[in-house]
């Protein structure tokens, strides 16, 4: 398969005459970007990874003097033909480029731009999407939950090759089954992109200042990716407790300590997850106020 280099330089650039462009209506206009074609507002191309796509963009100069602008690309990888054009007045120039799908790029949706910039920095710019051809998963995992005090913190991780918009349930049982905590699923402000993990809290202010509790979190995103974690925390009141016996020193007076045991609990996520393993008992001394 070609290299986008070798692609590139059999392309060639193409000047045309614009017959339909006076020079007063032109010079109020200013050279404008667009992909080549009638009625294209963007560019789309689709292949599989390693794939090298080919496109055409268009410079038109309606005015009366040349422009030369230089042409860059964000987002996906492009390669073109003539970076840098000249375009005389009252034509237009049409640049091949090719855009090159990376090797191991994951089955989905991707975005990039098309910039052109002239000698007086203006800039106009053109859309690309670009698709990934493959197999779709969705799969989500709720990892690394804990409680610290008025706090739930834990991550999502995104082991599908989708763009996840997750919703996050939670709910926490006290030592005698009291419901102590009950959040209806709702999303997220955030996107999760294929393989990536992001770190999140929950405020819990509420939290009962002596009791054992149970938490459980569970998230979900589109296409059936699904997981669920859970966690074990004892609130005590240390300072009361401390105080009690005598033994309370002046600087931790008042101090508050949450003991936090991890169980490791996790669902069997979305099919075709990728595997993971329980966290072994941990236990985590957090919360202290000095």
């Amino acid at each position: 398969m070609p290299s986008a280099q070798s692609a590139a330089r059999v392309l060639g650039v193409t000047v045309l005459t614009l017959l339909a462009a006076t020079p007063r209506a032109a010079a109020a206009e200013g050279w404008s970007l667009a992909p080549a074609g009638a009625g294209r507002p963007s560019v789309y191309a689709e292949g599989a990874p390693g794939t090298v796509l080919q496109d055409t963009v268009s410079v038109r100069n309606p005015g009366g003097r040349p422009v030369t602008v230089r042409l860059s690309g964000t987002g996906v990888p492009l390669t073109f033909a003539e970076p840098d054009i000249r375009v005389p007045a009252r034509t237009r120039a049409e640049v091949p480029f090719t855009m090159t799908v990376p090797a191991g790029a994951a089955p989905g949706d991707r975005s990039g731009t098309l910039v052109a910039e002239d000698t007086d920095g203006r800039t106009a710019t053109v859309r690309i999407r670009l698709r990934v051809g493959g197999p779709t998963l969705s799969a989500l995992t709720v990892e690394h939950l804990a409680v610290h005090g008025d706090r739930i913190t834990y991550e999502l991780v995104n082991r599908g090759t989708t763009v996840l918009v997750p919703k996050l349930a939670v709910r926490a049982h006290g030592l005698l089954g009291r419901v102590l905590l009950d959040r209806a699923p709702r999303a997220l402000p955030v996107r999760l992109a294929p393989g990536t993990r992001t770190e999140l809290s929950e405020p819990w202010s509420g939290h009962p200042a002596l009791d054992a509790v149970d938490v459980r979190l569970t998230a979900t995103a589109a296409g059936g990716a699904h997981d669920t974690a859970g966690t074990s925390a004892r609130f005590v009141p240390w300072g009361a407790v401390a105080g009690a016996a005598g033994v309370l020193t002046a600087g931790a007076a008042g101090a508050a300590v949450t003991v936090v045991r991890l169980r490791g609990r996790r669902g069997n996520g979305s099919a075709g997850a990728l595997p993971t393993t329980g966290t072994d008992t941990d236990v985590e001394l957090t919360g202290a106020a000095r």
